[in-house]
């Protein structure tokens, strides 16, 4: 039975970035089927507020905490999670394992140019990576030719880039058409693969200040880390119905 940390309904998986990395690499070999969401304190509250969604990511197979907001709550709750594990730390992560096994990828989502680019970065990391197939992120969700290409392509691991909550909706009405690989959520992931975005320096990252981080460099987004203390509220008063 997989240890779980219940957040506000979501339940996170209670392992490290090694073991995730490990279940999931298990999976890809032995041509399993995977369903991962990185979930942060955004992703938690619209779960919260919308039960359709809430219920999508409990179908997923593991739910990882992409946030130090998450974190943080878990600690509030008396049930700790080891640590943040960032959505694109672990997209990396298996790019690079990919690369060393010839693993398969498919990447699904963002303006067909920043597509483009990414794929041709990651032809240049990742020279041994096989790309299987790639569409943009323009076409609407009842488009089955889409989930056709995926099929087709048989990837072992396949990067949707929609942004929630549509990417995680998106897998879970085609993920039982398939016969197998990884299925994760990756946000605007493709954008920094493309080198339109830059990630935070490593050491804004080991501070866990990587939301402060883009928030300078985008201003625009105060609205969304308006989101974080309202997260924390809400996890104080589950700990406080807990209590009673």
């Amino acid at each position: 039975m997989r240890d779980l940390v219940d957040i506000l309904g979501v339940k996170f998986v209670r392992l490290s970035r090694g073991e995730i990395l490990s279940q999931v690499e298990g999976s890809i070999d032995s041509n399993g089927k995977m369903f991962v969401v990185t979930a942060n304190p955004e992703i938690v509250m619209h779960a919260k507020d919308h039960p359709d969604y809430m219920r999508t990511v409990s179908n997923a197979d593991m739910v990882i905490a992409d946030g130090i907001g998450v974190i943080i709550g878990s600690k509030i709750l008396n049930t700790p999670l080891p640590e943040r594990v960032a959505g694109f730390d672990l997209l990396t992560e298996l790019l690079k394992r990919g690369n060393e096994k010839n693993w398969r990828v498919f990447f699904l989502g963002a303006k067909d140019e920043v597509l483009q680019e990414a794929v041709g970065n990651v032809k240049k990391d990742y020279p041994n990576l096989v790309i299987a197939g790639s569409h943009h992120g323009y076409f609407k969700d009842d488009d089955t030719k889409v989930a056709d290409l995926v099929r087709e392509a048989q990837a072992d691991m396949v990067f949707v880039a929609l942004g929630f909550p549509r990417q995680e909706k998106w897998i879970e009405a085609y993920m039982p058409s398939f016969d197998k690989g990884l299925f994760m959520g990756v946000g605007g992931s493709f954008d920094v693969l493309a080198g339109h975005v830059q990630r935070a320096p490593e050491i804004w990252q080991k501070l866990n200040l990587e939301w402060l981080y883009r928030l300078l460099k985008q201003p625009s987004r105060w609205k969304r880390m308006l989101t974080l203390p309202m997260f924390i509220l809400e996890v104080v008063k589950e700990k406080n119905r807990r209590k009673r």
